[in-house]
């Protein structure tokens, strides 16, 4: 508490400058509750009638009889009609604010006036200070700060020993914020909503980006912890946001936070840990209370999602995923999300293991279903391979894109189906045209998984021609991208029209098999339940499949010697 050395005048109130706090009721201090409880007068400021943050904060708090001086400010940003312009606006502001605070005080009434976070960090506060300390007493009540809140709910320290920690608006000139950014430790940005894109390119100039966390709404509903590098370029962040960068070593848990790429590897490396989970830093002792839990998020959005699944994310305290399926999730108050690119599942796997074993219920994502090209096998993998026999893990179902996909044109997988991976980056090329070959000779209809990326174009020609070996060029092929998003796109084409321009890595095909029937008019495919034993192959022959023959020998003729993946 500090005391303004302006002496008051006789028989004038005292303005008390009360933080109350980021913004959960909660974390308003003893005195601050003490005195907003007794104020006769609360002022606050307020961006928008009704709308004040501050206010909100003490709402608990308030007492019935209290007068309240709600000030609005005129103008947020942006332009204004007043000829001084805004900075005129918000001075004239400013001092018919402090008219009408000092006409309470000048009357000897207290005044209780609310400041969120701190009232000398960043205030509005500051404003009211400077224009009636001449005149009247004044008492400042601190609060917990933005920059403390934020850490906590990003689960990190920002600095630690000898390091600097400098907090900056980030509406400074870019050479300024890039210099400074080089020049400190750790780093708390403020107000960044209205440059996002300039903090993140101020932070890149600086080497800084790697380890930036954007927090927004901390101790508030809706409060999310994001990687920085990780947002869209376009995204809108509320107006409670702040990017936080971490000082070298200060915070083990700033690794987990961040996660993509080579963060995340050092972060599973290193035995990265929330900030709640002690301050041990060598292996976890004793029993393991956390576990993992693989979801399956289905092909889009939440209407995919099972009830089962909808409930294991939001009782988990970490989410562990790719980024644009954990973006799916819906943000919870007080939940860690670890986003993370696109091929490092392995590290993923270990490093929500390892959240688990200090204790944390880790839920991993997976679009589809986990169990299908997809992280439980992963986290399976790492469990038994990396000694976490300790750890619990649970795998829950979801709807597969292969169902999806096949759903939207009626029923071609009605009968026995084969689900094939296309990718190689697991297995060589050569084993998946076996597999296929194989699988084709058996009169199985085909779901094929990733048939194409930036990089694999030529693959498909090579897999039309592997099952023209055995399938009719008119089989129907169902090539299905991005099923259930905005960019929903299904059609049914001939099997010898399949080319590289049908496929990317958000396609999935479905190849009929002998017996699938394509109604062109209605665009209906189904395969259906009953086979009797005939298999039609290339165009105008036939031959009887050996149905007594062992399944297993059929589909792994050709596959002998072969690399497993």
């Amino acid at each position: 508490m500090t005391t303004s050395p302006a002496g008051p005048g006789p028989g004038t109130g005292t303005l008390y400058g009360v933080g109350v706090g980021p913004g959960d009721p909660e974390l308003v201090t003893v005195k601050a509750a003490r005195l907003i409880g007794r104020a006769e007068v609360v002022a606050y400021h307020a961006g928008r009638r009704g709308r004040s943050l501050a206010r909100a904060s003490a709402a608990p708090y308030l007492p019935a009889g209290a007068v309240e001086e709600e000030l609005v400010y005129p103008v947020t940003r942006g332009g204004t009609d007043h000829p001084g312009g805004y900075q005129g606006a918000i001075d004239e502001f400013y001092e018919q604010s402090a008219a009408r605070l000092a006409a309470h005080l000048a009357a000897g009434r207290d005044v209780v006036l609310l400041a969120e976070g701190d009232p000398t960090l960043y205030s509005s506060f500051t404003h009211m200070q400077r224009r009636l300390t001449p005149r009247f007493r004044c008492v400042i009540i601190p609060g917990v700060t933005s920059v403390s809140a934020t850490a906590a709910a990003a689960g990190v320290a920002l600095v630690t020993g000898e390091q600097t920690l400098a907090v900056l608006p980030a509406r400074m000139p870019a050479d300024r914020l890039r210099q400074l950014a080089g020049e400190a430790d750790g780093l708390a940005l403020m107000k960044v909503r209205g440059d996002l894109d300039g903090v993140r390119r101020a932070l890149g100039g600086a080497g800084r980006l790697d380890g930036a966390l954007l927090v927004s709404q901390a101790s508030r509903e809706g409060e999310r912890v994001t990687a920085l590098r990780d947002l869209a370029a376009d995204e809108d962040v509320p107006y409670m946001s702040m990017v936080l960068v971490p000082g070298a070593g200060a915070s083990p848990a700033a690794e987990a936070a961040v996660g993509p790429g080579t963060s995340l590897a050092q972060a599973a490396a290193g035995g990265a840990r929330p900030a709640d989970a002690g301050a041990e830093t060598g292996p976890v002792t004793g029993p393991v209370t956390g576990s993992v839990t693989v979801v399956g998020l289905g092909p889009a959005g939440v209407e995919w999602l099972t009830p089962e699944s909808a409930a294991a994310l939001a009782a988990a305290d970490d989410v562990v995923g790719y980024r644009t399926y954990v973006r799916r999730v819906p943000d919870r108050p007080g939940q860690r999300r670890h986003l993370t690119d696109n091929r490092v599942e392995a590290e993923r796997a270990v490093f929500a293991l390892d959240l688990a074993r200090r204790g944390r219920g880790v839920a991993v994502v997976s679009s589809g279903d986990p169990g299908v090209f997809a992280m439980a096998s992963a986290v399976l993998e790492a469990r038994a391979e990396g000694g976490y026999a300790d750890v619990p893990v649970h795998v829950l179902p979801g709807v597969t894109a292969a169902n999806a996909v096949a759903a939207r044109v009626g029923a071609p997988l009605g009968h026995d189906y084969c689900v094939v991976s296309l990718s190689d980056q697991l297995k060589p090329w050569s084993l998946v045209l076996r597999r296929l070959s194989a699988a084709a000779a058996a009169d199985l209809a085909l779901a094929l998984y990733n048939p194409g990326s930036k990089t694999r174009r030529d693959h498909i020609d090579e897999v039309r021609v592997c099952l023209l070996e055995h399938r009719d060029p008119d089989t129907p092929v169902v090539v299905g991208r991005a099923v259930g998003g905005p960019g929903e796109r299904v059609e049914v084409i001939r099997l010898a029209d399949l080319c590289a321009d049908h496929v990317n890595m958000r396609t999935l095909l479905i190849v009929g098999s002998s017996r699938t029937c394509w109604d062109r008019e209605t665009g209906t495919v189904f395969t259906p339940r009953h086979h009797d034993g005939v298999v039609s192959t290339a165009p105008g022959t036939s031959r009887t499949a050996d149905l007594s023959a062992d399944p297993a020998e059929i589909l792994t003729a050709d596959v002998a010697g072969g690399t497993r993946p």
